[in-house]
């Protein structure tokens, strides 16, 4: 048994491989995750969140760059804000022009009109190295910034983290919820059956944006909810496809082998049927996985979602789709165009794998 199991799951991994859009889309889900677990070790703005911004810098065209002093010179990142970004932004203020007199920087914050701004002061023993190169600094913001002035780019990076979190813990919630009940049902049938398949098609009835959007209002706002709200209602098509399969596994001649060595049903249900049952679960979880991201980016365009000041692609949505007819269409276009992509790939890997698993073919 073991054997074959080896040789089904080697010869569905060369038909995989032959599937070049199904591998594409491995590949840039990957590089999409090892950006997003690495996030905060080159965005420009690596405050937690990116929530760092000025609104004297709102709505810049990509490509912007400013002068600004660094207040806070020599800092030096911890080991832990690599990982999860600094959580109070380091202070700066964008300047226009400057000047250095004696000891004292003379600076004109930036403005959009300059004129009307006044030059302001800083003693240069304020800084702990008072060169104008470790007090002055330039930065770019590739992708410009948004309405409250925070670096764009960064912000839409980190957003990957929140979608990808999402599908991630939706889908485990969904495989354990699913798995379980739709083995019990499946394997032991009778009034055990009737009862959870008559909770499966309760649940099947309800629209399931309307019962994501009933349990985040019951468990509030916030990214911890949105993932269990998600989570809940996609067990659902896992325990009616696993159901399934164990009530035609369970037949088998080596389960009844296995019952007349004297297995408990535990065992039988973990090593002899789920093992068989994961090829169709496995589809299913991939198109999940997007429908998820999909799910959670409409919650959060609603307000439902994520919470400010957390980035989530709906969310920045939401927040610029007013400039599609303000002339700077990207800030709504680009985040809908990362969560296209991150959804067709999923979709497509789905059907890969749906073709590479078909023992049929």
């Amino acid at each position: 048994m073991s054997h074959n199991n080896n040789s089904y799951t080697r010869l569905a991994l060369q038909k995989f491989k032959t599937n070049f859009w199904g591998v594409l889309s491995f590949w840039f889900i990957i590089l999409i995750s090892v950006i997003s677990l690495t996030v905060y070790f080159y965005i420009p703005d690596y405050s937690a969140n990116a929530n760092s911004g000025d609104l004297a810098l709102h709505s810049k065209s990509p490509g912007f760059t400013v002068d600004y002093i660094q207040l806070q010179d020599n800092y030096k990142r911890s080991f832990q804000e690599y990982w999860t970004g600094r959580k109070e932004p380091l202070k700066h203020i964008p300047i226009g022009e400057y000047k250095v007199d004696s000891d004292t920087l003379y600076y004109k914050p930036y403005s959009a009109q300059p004129e009307l701004e006044d030059f302001k002061s800083i003693p240069l023993n304020h800084f702990s190295n008072p060169t104008l190169s470790e007090i002055i600094k330039s930065k770019t913001y590739w992708l410009g910034t948004d309405n409250q002035g925070r670096d764009y780019l960064s912000r839409l990076l980190i957003g990957s983290r929140v979608s990808l979190s999402i599908g991630f813990v939706a889908v485990l919630i969904s495989l354990v919820i699913g798995i379980s009940l739709g083995s019990i049902a499946g394997y032991y049938g009778g009034k055990v059956d009737a009862l959870i398949l008559w909770l499966i098609n309760v649940f099947w009835s309800i629209p399931t944006l309307l019962l994501v959007i009933a349990i985040t209002l019951a468990l509030g706002k916030g990214f911890w909810q949105v993932f269990i709200a998600v989570g809940m209602t996609m067990w659902v098509e896992v325990a009616r496809v696993v159901r399934g399969q164990v009530i035609s596994i369970k037949e088998q001649q080596y389960i009844t082998a296995a019952r007349a060595l004297g297995y408990n049903d535990y065992r039988i249900i973990s090593k002899h049927i789920l093992p068989n049952c994961m090829a169709p679960v496995i589809v299913i979880s991939a198109a999940n996985f997007a429908s998820a991201i999909l799910m959670e980016s409409g919650l959060s365009f609603l307000g439902l979602g994520t919470q400010v000041p957390t980035p989530s692609w709906g969310a920045m949505i939401k927040e610029n789709y007013n400039y599609i007819l303000l002339g700077k269409p990207y800030l709504a276009l680009l985040p809908g165009l990362a969560m296209f992509l991150l959804v067709i790939s999923f979709m497509l890997i789905g059907n890969a794998l749906r073709d590479a698993l078909d023992v049929k073919q």
